[in-house]
């Protein structure tokens, strides 16, 4: 499930020196896929998970990079949310993805099931 944490670049995401969040994101040609977003619950809110995403286009852009990606559970709706508002739009659905783990993941009552792929042209 991990296995991805070595072929990406991790970004610590700081304030005022102190570790708020993480941000990791994996290249392949001329797209970036961003694998893990995470912002400290007490700092959720304030733009620092923007401001990240922001950041990561600017310098994707810069190496040539002309597009971003992202997936996410169907049932993860403040994250689509999130994303949407970011300027990702939908761009697939790999249905039954997350059907094969042990433990169902339920979030708001709405099982996930299906990865949703959003994406951010550059």
């Amino acid at each position: 499930m991990r296995a991805y944490l070595h072929d990406g670049d991790l970004f610590a995401i700081t304030e005022n020196e102190d570790l708020v969040g993480v941000l990791l994101a994996i290249r392949a040609d001329d797209t970036v896929e961003i694998k893990n977003l995470a912002v400290v619950p007490a700092r959720r809110g304030a733009g620092i998970g923007r401001a990240a995403i922001e950041a990561l286009a600017e310098r994707a852009s810069s190496e040539g990079v002309t597009r971003l990606i992202v997936g996410t559970a169907n049932s993860s709706l403040d994250n689509l949310r999130f994303y949407q508002r970011c300027g990702f739009r939908f761009a697939g659905v790999r249905r039954g993805f997350f059907d094969s783990y042990p433990e169902p993941i339920v979030e708001s009552g709405v099982r996930a099931r299906d990865l949703v792929i959003l994406d951010r042209h550059l």
